[in-house]
């Protein structure tokens, strides 16, 4: 009878571990896919349109820092050149050839810069809109790729339109009445209801930013959505908190890849400690609190770095040392047991889990606490940057819903 009982024991736990193992190597495949999920850009226009300047700005880059396209007054893009973004190497926004010149024709520019390799095109213009653009967006159109026109340089109008009309001057009108000319320009060279979005590389967070940004999201889907979201630069709340959102899809894959190295044989209880502070130092970075990022920001907005710094009052944000994450991750344990029993009520068989090692519960709590205290950081930050009205946040905590059933 004993060894009866010991022999179910034994099959018990080998059964066990397979099933560990099996779900260890689905959620390392499902991690490894949006690690490598690629997005390409192609930004085009005529010569002086500031496209590599655009460039620079979407890659949260200055035009003199290591890396940047090459900017100047005279056309520098004879081929199509990819530029990674710093942070997330398989986003690439793509420097195509300028389309000013006399023989243009879009069907051909198209085959010669390798329409098919991009997810989507940015058509840039620093004036009114010409037949060179409306061509090349109906031939962009015919081969199902999306398009969106960008009038650069907007900056610039405003302070010409501030010095000719003086205190007739109205912002709003001479956004309205510039962005009404794009699209009559473009309307009448045959382009259908074309969406025209007013930006400034300089000023990102002014003018059209959230406008364009809200489309591209809603018109991606899966990981390339998510891949976009974090690459955009963090100049508005809204960025910020979508950034946010879209992580949070993925906290629960993070956090049972973590806790399971903590219950395989052989491997120690804090062995996953590693694990969760490269996680938590990623999204620092996503979300630009970590050192580099804030003193780029603080170039950009004329701010003191140290001014941007002290708005960072989330424990980890201040201290992402191993023994800050294990106080952390205690915390986090003791407050956790709703998503306990959620855990086990949805996935019975990932029980042991809960409660063995560095737990489910603990981890998935710490990141996702994590995600909230970290984008109330960057409002702060964007706030003392940019001298935007802070957005309200709920203070109040709930119990978070893992979403197992969401497997993108």
């Amino acid at each position: 009878m004993e060894v009866r009982e010991l022999d179910m024991k034994e099959m018990s736990t080998m059964i066990q571990s397979k099933v560990v193992s099996e779900v260890s190597n689905q959620i390392q495949s499902l991690l490894r896919s949006l690690e490598t999920t690629t997005l390409d850009i192609a930004i085009t226009g005529e010569s002086g349109a500031g496209k590599s300047t655009f460039i620079n700005a979407m890659r949260n880059l200055g035009d003199e820092e290591p890396g940047a396209a090459k900017t100047g007054v005279t056309e520098t893009t004879m081929v199509a050149e990819g530029y990674p973004h710093p942070k997330l190497p398989t986003v690439q926004l793509w420097d195509l050839p300028g389309i000013g010149t006399p023989n243009f024709q879009a069907t051909q520019y198209l085959q010669q810069v390798n329409f098919e390799k991009y997810d989507f095109y940015i058509l840039l213009a620093s004036g009114r809109f010409r037949e060179n653009h409306a061509s090349l967006a109906r031939s962009i159109r015919e081969m199902n790729k999306n398009f969106y026109f960008v009038r650069s340089k907007i900056d610039q109008d405003m302070e010409a339109c501030k010095r000719r009309k003086k205190a007739k001057f109205s912002e709003a009108q001479v956004l309205n009445e510039i962005r009404e000319d794009c699209i009559r320009s473009l309307e009448k060279a045959g382009v259908e209801d074309p969406k025209v979005f007013l930006l400034s590389s300089f000023e990102l967070h002014k003018y059209d930013f959230q406008k364009l940004h809200n489309t591209l999201v809603d018109e991606l889907t899966g990981q390339k959505r998510h891949v976009l979201l974090l690459s955009l630069p963090n100049i508005t709340a809204e960025v910020i908190e979508k950034k946010k959102e879209s992580l949070k899809r993925h906290v629960w894959k993070k956090a049972l890849s973590t806790c399971i190295i903590s219950v395989l044989p052989n491997h120690p209880v804090d062995c996953s400690i590693p694990s969760l502070i490269e996680t938590l130092s990623s999204y620092q970075k996503h979300f630009g609190l970590d050192d580099e990022s804030l003193l780029a920001l603080s170039k950009r907005a004329n701010a003191a770095p140290y001014d941007l710094k002290r708005q960072i009052r989330s424990m980890l944000g201040k201290d992402l040392s191993r023994h800050k994450v294990q106080t952390v991750l205690k915390d986090a344990a003791q407050s956790g047991q709703m998503v306990a029993s959620m855990v086990r009520s949805r996935v019975p068989i990932l029980s042991h889990i809960v409660s063995g090692g560095i737990s489910f519960v603990a981890a998935y709590t710490l990141l996702n606490s994590a995600l909230d205290e970290f984008c109330q950081d960057t409002q702060r930050v964007l706030k003392t940057a940019f001298g935007e009205e802070e957005v309200g946040m709920d203070q109040s905590y709930e119990v978070p819903d893992p979403g197992f059933f969401y497997f993108d």
